[in-house]
């Protein structure tokens, strides 16, 4: 027998025994503030609303599922961190975790920059109006057609991430007469108490250039040598959804330890450091995330700390938060369609979307809350997987959690912080149409992002 099988079969790995699960919460009706974006509420009726509007009027207008976007709560998120990092440190919002041309919009007016890792990410940011010089390029493979478009627009910095870049990049800035500000992604030994999949500081994965292998000094040398390269500084990233700052101190002192022997060989001091992104947010009420400003002050004080006991002025800092500014701010609406009790197990309800709208739980094993909110309820709770309507046992979008034991056909739940990377990684599995985008603020909602249609699929099938 296949040791990757059981006899109980498949499903056997997947029911839980008794009192794995958290126990039911005392009030099936509460929307805990630590998940849910900061205007939704519930009105007399015990109608969930964001931004003044009920979701009932919602689901009405632009159907379901559909991602609803708090504008409010994400324009506040934004300044916060802003503000918490001052004038002496750059916020680039990552853009991976959820862009369109109004949330580049949004950022622009907040006074934050933008990193993209696409040439569509850039075509977006550019589009939307972000200034060129505000943007920085990622990427472990940017192609010839990819650098020299970033070169020609201006982008401001390019993080490089191997030796071929830096030659690819070196000749297309001297072919444009510029000179190219750059940083170097290196990676720092770190690993990060996360996925595996999500976890991006280690050294056998394919990001950046090892510390401890000689690497990232020898890329330091590689970009020194090019007059058409400026080397403005070192770029690290540890992995996502980090709760505490133990893992950038330990990234932090490398990465100073790294300034300082190239301040020893070549006789520079690099101006910038990047520590990247990666802070966690509330998925569930157990998550604990820390506010911007503790984490704005615990960070500029690791890097004054180092820099001053490898006595190097201290580089100006940049961080790139993508999911705790969009994360928390989005919910997606789904409507009921059935509801399937297994004696003994738990109950399964399909909604009308799954995962292709939202990958994660299959893809990471992510876990999410989830609530009605189209009505309130007094009924008793009942253990609940919810699953979407795909041809794959997987498609599951929150794996356990309780729901009202009155739920039916026809009812609307929402899971809250699917603002992050849910929109960004849909998918067309099953010839699924992706879901809106919609904006809410006010009292009034607009589509940022509009739905698919069967035309949009069938426009690319060219038969």
């Amino acid at each position: 027998m296949s040791r990757s099988a059981h006899p109980a079969g498949p499903r056997h790995g997947d029911v839980l025994p008794e009192g794995h699960y958290q126990a039911p919460p005392s009030d099936l009706n509460a929307l805990d503030p630590k998940v849910w974006s900061r205007t939704v509420t519930r009105d007399t009726e015990g109608v969930a609303t964001v931004g003044g509007i009920d979701v009932k009027r919602l689901a009405a207008e632009f159907g379901t599922p559909a991602y609803v976007l708090d504008e409010e709560d994400f324009r506040a998120r934004a300044r916060a961190w802003r503000e918490a990092f001052g004038t002496e440190a750059d916020v680039y919002y990552a853009g991976k975790a959820f862009l369109s041309k109004a949330v580049v919009r949004w950022l622009h007016e907040e006074g934050l920059n933008l990193d993209v890792c696409s040439p569509g990410e850039l075509a977006v940011a550019l589009a939307a109006g972000m200034p060129a010089e505000r943007i920085a390029l990622h990427g472990n493979n940017k192609s010839v057609a990819e650098l020299e478009h970033a070169v020609k627009t201006g982008v401001g910095h390019i993080v490089v991430d191997s030796y071929e870049e830096i030659e690819r990049l070196a000749a297309i800035a001297a072919r444009h007469g510029v000179r190219q500000q750059v940083l170097i992604r290196i990676t720092v030994g770190v690993e990060a108490h996360t996925h595996e999949f999500i976890a991006t500081a280690h050294e056998d994965q394919k990001f950046g250039l090892s510390l401890t292998g000689g690497a990232a000094a020898e890329a330091v040398r590689r970009v020194l040598a090019h007059r058409s390269l400026e080397l403005r500084g070192i770029h690290s990233h540890i992995g996502s959804q980090i709760f505490d700052t133990a893992g950038f101190e330990v990234a932090a002192r490398r990465v100073v330890g790294l300034l300082a022997e190239i301040r020893d060989e070549h006789g520079v001091e690099l101006p910038e450091i990047d520590l990247g992104g990666g802070l966690g947010i509330a998925y569930t009420s157990e998550d604990d995330p820390r506010e911007p400003a503790e984490i704005a002050a615990a960070l500029a004080e690791i890097v004054r700390r180092e820099c001053a006991a490898a006595r190097l002025s201290a580089p100006r800092l940049s961080v790139e938060p993508g999911r705790a500014i969009v994360g928390p701010t989005a919910f997606t609406l789904y409507e009921v369609g059935t509801v399937k009790a297994l004696e003994g197990l738990r109950t399964y309800v399909s909604v009308d979307g799954g995962m292709s709208d939202n990958i994660r739980t299959a893809l990471y094993d992510a876990e999410y809350s989830v609530a009605l909110v189209s009505r309130s309820s007094d009924a008793e709770p009942m253990l609940v997987r919810v699953v979407g309507k795909h041809c794959e046992s997987g498609d599951i979008v929150v794996r356990d959690a309780f729901l009202p034991a009155d739920l039916t056909a026809g009812d609307l739940i929402a899971v809250p912080a699917t603002g992050a990377y849910c929109r960004s990684m849909a998918s067309n599995y099953n010839h699924a149409l992706k879901p809106p985008v919609v904006a809410v603020k006010d009292g009034s909602a607009r589509v940022i992002v509009r739905r698919e249609t069967e035309e949009d699929l069938l426009r690319l099938d060219i038969g």
